[in-house]
C-alpha cells in the first residue's frame, strides 16, 4: 500500500510517499511543490497540477493530509484551506481516498508527543524511514502525515481483527 502524505501550503506544499508492508514502512520519495507568482488562483492551479504529476508518477493508493488549524491570521487560514482543497481535488480526480489528521495527531504518532516541533518530527521521520541525507521540513511533515495514517490504518485493522470495530 502506497500512501501519499501532503503538507499543504500556498507557497510551498510538501509531499512524501511511503510504502507500507508487513515489514514496516519504506521511504519512496519526498519533496516540495514550489509555488510561483502572486495571483492566488494560479498558485492553486500549480498545487493541483503538481499533485496530479506526483500521483501519476508514484500511483499512491491513499492520501493523508493535515487538517486546517486556526491561525492567528484568518487570511492565512483561508489560504491554507484553499491549498488543501486544491490538493484534495487533484487526488479525487483519480478516485484516491483521502484521510485527514490534526497536527497534534501527526506529532503524537511520529514523535510521541503532540506538542513536538518541526525539527523533532523531521528527526524521527528520518529515523523511522531510514532516510539518509537532507530532508526538508515540508517533506518531513508530509512523510509524518503518511506515517500517522499508516499507524492509524494498522490500529484499525488490528481492532477489526479482534472484533472491536465492526
Amino acid at each position: 500500500m502506497k500512501i501519499l502524505g501532503i503538507d499543504p501550503g500556498s507557497r510551498l506544499t510538501g509531499y512524501g510517499i511511503l510504502e507500507e508492508s508487513i515489514q514496516g514502512y519504506k521511504y519512496i520519495a519526498s519533496g516540495s511543490i514550489r509555488i510561483k507568482g502572486d495571483y492566488f488562483p494560479d498558485r492553486l492551479k500549480q498545487i493541483f497540477d503538481g499533485i496530479l504529476e506526483i500521483v501519476d508518477k508514484y500511483q499512491p493508493d491513499q492520501m493523508a493530509i493535515e487538517q486546517v488549524f486556526m491561525h492567528k491570521n484568518a487570511d492565512s487560514a483561508l489560504k491554507l484551506g484553499q491549498a488543501r482543497g486544491a490538493a484534495i481535488c487533484a487526488v479525487q480526480t483519480k478516485m484516491i481516498p483521502v484521510f485527514e489528521y490534526a497536527a497534534r495527531q501527526v506529532k503524537q504518532a511520529v514523535v510521541g508527543k503532540g506538542a513536538a516541533d518541526k525539527i523533532q518530527v523531521q528527526h524521527m521521520v528520518k529515523i523511522l524511514l531510514n532516510v539518509q541525507g537532507e530532508l526538508s521540513l515540508d517533506a518531513s511533515d508530509a512523510l509524518g502525515i503518511a506515517i500517522c495514517h499508516a499507524n492509524y490504518r494498522q490500529t484499525a485493522a488490528m481492532l477489526n481483527m479482534q472484533g472491536v470495530v465492526r
